[in-house]
């Protein structure tokens, strides 16, 4: 058994529609599947939308729905989540997953360009935010989300290792994830912790 198994094998075990939905997307999409968050990243997902009471969230990066049924599994009845993604493609398997889970009617999807949909959102304020999208734009979810976010609010912000690449930033990628973590850690708005969670996974409370 290697650590990664020992990991997977300590937490709540994915049910038939995680299994399904994960084995469906390694088929579908081999060169991106690997944008897929795992299952332990999942629960901890799900766990921390519990913690926080969160009613109201928005996730920006959806794929094929996986952290979407996570987050919403974590939100009451009458939660929401607002997901924002790009591809038609990529959530119509989302879709048919949310349906099975049934969440589908707390799962708000809004194609298009986050950043827009962001903008657009409502005064409500919002309790959780998850952002796992495309990194040159995680500054600007950042500061949008964090606009929106009541105070005692969560982001969790994925990838923010970036395999180790932060520590020597030699792509623009790379490069944009470093500065904003740095920016993060001096940010007075808000309380934060980088944890290694898989790629690392940053939380921010706002203060």
């Amino acid at each position: 058994m290697t650590l990664d198994d020992y990991l997977l094998a300590h937490c709540t075990p994915a049910d038939d529609v995680l299994r399904d939905l994960a084995a469906e997307t390694a088929v579908a999409f081999p060169d991106a599947a690997g944008m897929q968050i795992s299952h332990d990243e999942g629960e901890f997902l799900t766990m921390l939308v519990r913690l926080s009471g969160a009613r109201h969230a928005v996730e920006v990066g959806v794929f094929t729905g996986y952290s979407a049924i996570c987050i919403a599994r974590g939100l009451p009845a009458d939660g929401r989540l607002v997901a924002c993604d790009v591809s038609e493609e990529w959530t119509a398997v989302a879709r048919t997953y949310w349906k099975r889970a049934g969440l589908d009617d707390r799962i708000d999807l809004r194609i298009g360009p986050a950043i827009d949909t962001l903008k657009a959102l409502p005064a409500e304020p919002i309790d959780f935010a998850f952002i796992d999208a495309d990194k040159e734009n995680y500054p600007v979810y950042y500061e949008e989300l964090l606009a929106r976010l009541r105070p005692g609010g969560l982001i969790a912000l994925d990838n923010v290792l970036q395999g180790g690449r932060v520590l020597d930033p030699q792509t623009p990628r790379a490069l944009v994830v470093h500065q904003l973590n740095d920016r993060i850690a001096t940010d007075e708005r808000v309380e934060s912790v980088m944890l290694p969670v898989r790629d690392g996974v940053t939380l921010v409370r706002k203060r």
